[in-house]
């Protein structure tokens, strides 16, 4: 079973994904925060951008051959998708990212969503930009103490159009402005069961493919 967390910077992904790995018994995989290019990136978009965004497509990459080798059970902190379907072609289309350097990006990143399962169900935690920029101050990497909040409004709108347009899968939209899952952990228990069923119709289908006609006759 592989659950994902989507949602803009600062909407609290990380914090989610460690109460749900707690709540279920699951593996968590987070991204990571001292990616190298990071603080040149926002000094300087247009010079890093294309650095930064191959760096994280690494790290999916690297998440995916874990998946494929355990095949436990996991829940992971931001998707491949939200790389190329948010953060890429956002800073294509406001200019920071060159048309060859984007289109090289998503050659690569083509062949990378052949090795990722589809996530069994998406969260997208769903925040304003005030809210944004509240737990960005709130957490203080001094990297992101200069996030413009067009730019976080900007990728708030590219995420409405992927989960309303785009993206085929299930999907929990978590409200943060309205939800604080912190304070009131039991918040989360609508969403802890439908990971749950989720985790024992999978189990049950497995188990189902196990029992081949040969086994059937023999019980």
């Amino acid at each position: 079973m592989y659950i994902a967390i989507a949602g803009n910077i600062g909407c609290g992904k990380t914090s989610l994904t460690q109460l749900l790995a707690e709540r279920i018994g699951i593996t968590a995989y987070y991204e990571e925060v001292d990616n190298p290019y990071i603080g040149d990136f926002y000094e300087d978009m247009t010079r890093w951008s294309f650095n930064l965004q191959i760096y994280f497509l690494g790290q999916r990459i690297r998440h995916a051959q874990d998946i494929l080798a355990t095949g436990a059970d996991l829940i992971q902190d931001r998707t491949i998708y939200e790389d190329a379907y948010i953060f890429a072609a956002n800073l294509h289309e406001s200019g920071w990212m060159s048309s060859r350097d984007f289109d090289t990006y998503l050659k690569i990143f083509d062949l990378s969503t052949a090795l990722i399962p589809t996530p069994n169900l998406l969260i997208y935690l769903k925040a304003s930009v005030p809210t944004l920029i509240h737990q960005i101050q709130k957490r203080g990497r001094a990297y992101e103490m200069n996030i413009e909040e067009a730019y976080l409004e900007r990728l708030n709108q590219k995420y409405t159009e992927w989960i309303e347009h785009n993206y085929s899968g299930e999907v929990i939209v978590i409200d943060v402005d309205h939800t604080d899952f912190i304070a009131n952990p039991s918040l989360l228990d609508p969403v802890v069961q439908r990971i749950q069923t989720l985790k024992h119709q999978e189990q049950s289908n497995t188990t189902a493919e196990a029992l081949t006609p040969s086994n059937q006759e023999a019980l």
